[in-house]
């Protein structure tokens, strides 16, 4: 279920103590600091609660927040990862201080205090894990916390475009098995950490632990491209199909359905777009369709119309 926020319908007086009681709730309870000559306070959020993770994004005018970590506070001990989107802010926890910018991550916990400082307002992507839902001893997590995670690494990069993409995307979450996302994304952080550690005892099965979650990045990356299908997704990742439909049917994906649902989702988009006047043969082909009629079949048996058919009442209805 995704909730969002915007103090824009609440009243001035009460925006900061309605927004300190929501982040108290759905995160951690935080001190929040607005600067009081930067006009009425400014908070939109978005919170999808997948169980095992929370994905939490905030825009705000506030410049600082402060957790004091109260030993009565009722909250379950979690991690939480940081994706930094516009600006640049510090975070402080224990010994560590590390200075975030644009597409950097970096994790703090909510066994000890932490401080995040953004002189212009904050900007990030939070996503609140349990730490035993982690499994990682909790040395390793103060060692670390507020440390910018596998700078220049792939592992990094990967876990940026998957987490950016869960946090843009909150109306998916809303739908049948959006929250199966929760176990890669946990896993992809365990990942990132014991990469950045180059903990080998810890990480060993770090690549394996991600690798749907590789296969299902690459897959919507190039789910376009008509020669993609199961033998070149298997070469690309040094593994058999056999292995390939294995690890998707474990996460209840069948790889044919997926793509061809995508394919046709995407078409579908396309053609209520009034500014595009492409031929419906030039759509399907930019999907992957290469039989213009085969995919006019498809089009139909999935949403009870032709494509043209849908494009001409996609465009009255938005005329």
């Amino acid at each position: 279920m995704t909730v969002k926020f915007d103090t824009r319908g609440i009243p001035v007086a009460d925006r900061e103590e309605v927004v300190r009681a929501t982040v108290s709730r759905t995160l951690v309870p935080l001190e929040i600091d607005y600067p009081p000559d930067r006009g009425p306070v400014t908070t939109k959020l978005a919170i999808s609660d997948l169980t095992e993770l929370t994905v939490w994004s905030v825009a705000t005018t506030a410049v600082k927040v402060q957790y004091t970590a109260s030993p009565h506070d009722d909250i379950t001990p979690s991690l939480i990862l940081g994706l930094q989107l516009t600006g640049s802010c510090v975070v402080t926890q224990r010994d560590h201080e590390i200075a975030l910018r644009p597409g950097d991550l970096a994790v703090w916990d909510s066994t000890d205090p932490f401080v995040i400082v953004d002189g212009n307002g904050l900007a990030q992507h939070k996503f609140r894990i349990p730490l035993d839902r982690l499994a990682l001893p909790i040395d390793v997590i103060r060692q670390i916390s507020a440390v910018r995670l596998c700078p220049d690494h792939p592992i990094s990069d990967l876990a940026v475009a998957y987490f950016q993409r869960l946090a843009s995307r909150p109306g998916a979450f809303d739908r049948p098995g959006g929250e199966l996302v929760s176990q890669p994304g946990i896993d992809l952080l365990r990942a990132a950490i014991t990469t950045h550690l180059d903990a080998a005892e810890l990480g060993k099965e770090a690549l394996q632990a991600t690798l749907f979650v590789r296969v299902m990045d690459y897959v919507q990356s190039h789910v376009q491209e008509p020669d993609l299908n199961a033998g070149r997704i298997a070469a690309e990742h040094h593994i058999s199909v056999r292995q390939l439909y294995r690890i998707l049917a474990a996460e209840g994906v069948s790889l044919g359905d997926w793509m061809r649902t995508r394919r046709l989702e995407g078409a579908r988009r396309d053609l209520a777009l009034a500014f595009l006047h492409d031929p419906v043969s030039a759509v399907a082909r930019r999907w992957g369709f290469i039989d213009a009629s085969s995919f006019a079949r498809m089009f139909r048996a999935t949403y009870g119309v032709s494509p043209s058919e849908w494009r001409e009442y996609a465009r009255q209805a938005t005329a």
